[in-house]
């Protein structure tokens, strides 16, 4: 369910955060749908469950899961993190383009670009040359 990389140089706390959400904007993690309890999600990840803790509270603040006492914590409306995400998204777009267009790139090449991109994932990450 989730994968740490101990090389980020973010905390721990925070990529549980990120992955979490990656979660529920995917779907595998369902609106209203229980996440696994502070000290079993420590005891799969072998972490300190101050650090769920401290994931879970995060999440909570920003309002992307609530907790019910007694029962745990849930995963909150999922239509706001999506729209959340999509902000993210368009606000990274506007600033790739911003830079394409200061680079001198045409539209006809950014538009190939992305086209090709979509198809072929490594074309995005450097794994291949877009020409």
């Amino acid at each position: 369910m989730i994968l740490l990389d101990y090389k980020d140089r973010r905390p721990i706390y925070e990529q549980i955060v990120e992955k979490l959400k990656d979660l529920m904007i995917c779907g595998v993690l369902e609106q209203d749908s229980q996440l696994p309890s502070v000290r079993n999600l420590a005891t799969d990840l072998s972490i300190n469950p101050n650090t769920i803790q401290r994931a879970y509270a995060e999440l909570e603040r920003r309002g992307f899961i609530y907790s019910v006492k007694g029962r745990g914590s849930f995963v909150a409306d999922t239509s706001s993190i999506q729209a959340l995400k999509n902000n993210e998204l368009r606000i990274k777009l506007g600033e790739w383009i911003d830079e394409a267009k200061r680079s001198g790139f045409t539209e006809d090449k950014v538009h190939t670009w992305i086209a090709k991109g979509w198809i072929k994932q490594e074309y995005l990450t450097g794994g291949g040359e877009i020409e």
